[in-house]
């Protein structure tokens, strides 16, 4: 998991005309992007060096050190940020971060391998897991208790009931 990078944001754009970077942030907290400083590009390369940001609806407008004027900031449209998954608090007793869900296995409550989390992801009605079955094609499952009724990180695996009309 060290090695892992998690996408928390992605440059929407330039604000005004003084090299701020309007920011879309894919946590919880907003300006927790600020405190995280380094950011990285998919590859793991460097990305952005946030010097300043402040709160505003959908993410931030920030100052980057890499950035001095509008034109370079608007060059940077589109790019998604990452940090290390290690550079994340750990999560308290009980709890655990969705990005640590990807990649476990998915078992039946008796036992039965239904595949491996794919992704997490969230299209505006709460989370989904997509599984990846071990032949075919992938599903969604609601992230609910009542589908995923335990997450077992230390076993590497979660139970899940398939509802109905995913057969």
């Amino acid at each position: 998991m060290a090695d892992r990078l998690l996408q928390i944001a992605r440059v929407a754009g330039a604000f005004g005309v003084k090299g701020e970077i309007r920011i879309t942030t894919f946590t919880e907290d907003p300006l927790a992007l600020a405190r995280y400083k380094i950011l990285k590009r998919e590859n793991g390369s460097h990305g952005l060096t946030i010097t300043q940001a402040r709160a505003v609806k959908g993410g931030v407008i920030a100052r980057a050190a890499e950035v001095t004027d509008r034109d370079q900031a608007e060059a940077l449209r589109g790019l998604t940020l990452f940090i290390d998954r290690a550079d994340l608090p750990p999560p308290d007793e009980d709890e655990f971060y969705l990005a640590d869900l990807i990649g476990l296995a998915v078992e039946s409550p008796e036992g039965v391998a239904m595949g491996h989390v794919k992704a997490v992801n969230d299209f505006g009605a709460g989370d989904l897991l997509e599984i990846q079955p071990p032949k075919g094609q992938s599903w969604w499952l609601p992230f609910t208790r009542e589908t995923v009724p335990q997450v077992l990180i230390a076993e590497g695996k979660l139970i899940c009931v398939r509802p109905d009309e995913v057969e």
